[in-house]
């Protein structure tokens, strides 16, 4: 059915004068914030310092950085928290040099560290880097024997985490590395009743440059002249090439319903704007890919852009400080053809709250990864996650001789020498 020219006019019109109320009421409002209410807000303000002791495993460096010297690019990617999570801890008054005091065990592999020309992570050699690593740590120290992991966390930020595949459906054949099933996983990657996130998980932002986005802030009294935005594919042809199961088609579905809708400025266009016109937008779509989480949540609570979450059963990242219920739109994926009905039936007044508290810098803090790290950012919100789970019951210890771990489990091809 073809839209009368006349309807996209009147939307343009109430769209307008919609983003005018907000914006006429954000000059007045610029500078405001709004502290996180309730528990949310005091995990945020959580200081770990002194809650926990962390001993950092000493490996060759092939695991980690002769990987990161032969692909520099690695520190760029939405990956790399592994990179600079190992980096903290080696200077962090939590590391302790004496294994025997350590609360946690930290391996540094850097498993997302293996890219295609494009920059792409591929995870194929992942799972048997990772199986030498254990192998390594099990053989040449005493404490992963002790609990078979259930004290050593490992950070996986790759599409599914440890289940080392960027498609869901193999990722789920695939399941999470069996000799990881005991372990802490920090991972970006969360969605409910899945089998690539484990119960006890610490769900992290995925890596944002923090000073390139510096470089690229506005004044922040400049208006949001844009009701809805968002760059970034719409289709994947190259590895979905039918259709319809890149992000289960709800991007599609955002391109066909709106592409010709004046509310939305959405394109697969990335401009060297991209930063500054998230800055002039009241909503940001954050719609799931291959994976449900993307770095346009982290880019639109940096910049104060409502993050429409679009992504059925999304673990979002420091779920027990970040109140992304107040913060952001939740849409489920079935819903997307009514995207524009349910923005625009948002009360101004509740626009706003959410926006004073984007505004609030505990909580931009608290996704990013900066060098150096400071008081509150992402590494000491993991850390806090770490706390948490401290002290532990003492049935973790395996009896001599005990054991829990099939080595042999997985796909043959896991179990090659890497």
């Amino acid at each position: 059915m073809k839209v009368p020219i006349w309807v996209f006019v009147v939307v343009a019109v109430l769209a307008t004068a919609f983003v005018l109320r907000i914006g006429a009421e954000e000059l007045d409002q610029s500078h405001q914030t709004e502290r996180i209410a309730g528990s949310a807000g005091d995990v945020l303000e959580d200081d770990p310092v002194g809650r926990l002791k962390v001993f950092v495993y000493e490996l060759p460096s092939k695991y980690n950085k002769k990987i990161l010297q032969k692909d520099p690019r690695c520190l760029t990617h939405m990956f790399a928290a592994e990179i600079f999570m190992h980096w903290f801890l080696l200077s962090s008054p939590v590391r302790t040099l004496n294994p025997e005091e350590a609360d946690w065990f930290y391996t540094p592999v850097y498993t997302t560290c293996d890219l295609t020309p494009n920059g792409l992570p591929l995870p194929f050699k992942s799972p048997r880097m990772m199986r030498s690593a254990i192998q390594l740590i099990s053989s040449n120290w005493p404490f992963w024997n002790r609990t078979e992991g259930a004290d050593h966390f490992f950070v996986v930020p790759h599409d599914f985490g440890a289940c080392f595949h960027y498609q869901e459906e193999k990722a789920i054949e695939r399941g999470i590395l069996p000799l990881l099933q005991r372990a802490t996983l920090v991972q970006t990657f969360g969605q409910r009743n899945h089998v690539c996130l484990n119960e006890g998980s610490i769900t992290i932002p995925p890596y944002a440059p923090p000073q390139k986005m510096q470089a690229h802030l506005i004044p922040p009294d400049t208006p949001r002249s844009i009701f809805v935005y968002f760059r970034g594919l719409f289709y994947d042809v190259g590895n979905d090439p039918e259709g319809g199961y890149y992000a289960r088609g709800a991007r599609a579905s955002v391109w066909e319903n709106f592409k010709n809708n004046p509310l939305f400025d959405i394109s697969t266009e990335h401009p060297t704007t991209y930063y500054e016109d998230m800055q002039r937008a009241v909503f940001c779509l954050c719609p799931l890919g291959w994976a449900p989480w993307s770095p346009r949540l982290v880019e639109g609570v940096i910049f104060g852009c409502i993050p429409v979450i679009i992504a059925d059963d999304i673990v979002l990242p420091f779920a027990d400080a970040i109140p992304w219920e107040e913060i952001g739109v939740f849409v489920a994926e079935k819903d997307v053809p009514k995207l524009d009905t349910i923005l625009t039936s948002i009360p101004p007044e509740v626009v706003l709250r959410k926006q004073r508290l984007l505004a609030n810098p505990s909580m931009k803090q608290a996704m990013l990864f900066p060098q150096p790290a400071q008081p509150g950012d992402a590494f000491h919100q993991i850390l806090n996650g770490l706390a948490r789970k401290l002290p532990r019951d003492k049935s973790i210890h395996l009896k001599p001789g005990e054991k829990i771990l099939n080595w042999t489990a997985g796909p043959v091809g896991d179990l090659k020498p890497w």
